[in-house]
């Protein structure tokens, strides 16, 4: 599946999931900000979206954006995936370092369309499995994960090292 394509079906309300474009850059960067925000994170620097294309559409990356469009054709929410290795499994699978929806466009089944659109990309790429996290205090999103058939919560604790 390349990054242009959009074969994804329609999914509720007429609302459909697609990979990212570059003209896209813009409002992704403002979901991304809009995301920061709600994880209580520090603010990222600008230029986010200049720093980020280059990488999304580099030749042969293994990084992937998925947007969900509301049936007016608003981006209202992304999943950011890249192809990882599991060191103990001898094997890839697809990393989802974030899913995001913004405010107004949660409770319309855009999660689930993400969420089947990450799996439709990890069986697509042969990767058997696709891994993410979410904050231990987000409890919309913990209830939400776990209502996914078969995905399951792994206690671990997640650190950044500056170097």
């Amino acid at each position: 599946m390349d990054h242009a394509s959009a074969h994804h079906s329609e999914f509720p309300a007429g609302a459909r999931i697609r990979f990212a474009r570059p003209q896209d850059m813009p409002r992704l960067a403002e979901l991304i900000h809009e995301h920061v925000a709600y994880e209580k994170s520090a603010p990222r620097p600008a230029g986010l979206a200049e720093r980020l294309a280059p990488r999304l559409f580099a030749e042969g990356a293994r990084l992937w954006v998925l947007l969900a469009e509301t049936p007016d054709g608003t981006v209202a929410g992304y999943a950011a995936c890249s192809e990882e290795f599991a060191f103990w499994d001898a094997s890839s699978y697809l990393h989802m370092d974030c899913l995001y929806l913004a405010e107004e466009a949660r409770g319309h089944g855009l999660g689930a369309a993400l969420m089947e659109a990450v799996a439709d990309l990890a069986r697509e790429r042969g990767l058997g499995h696709v891994e993410w996290q979410t904050p231990d205090w987000n409890e919309g999103a913990i209830r939400f994960y776990d209502r996914l058939d078969g995905a399951g919560g792994r206690a671990k604790r997640r650190y950044a090292w500056p170097v």
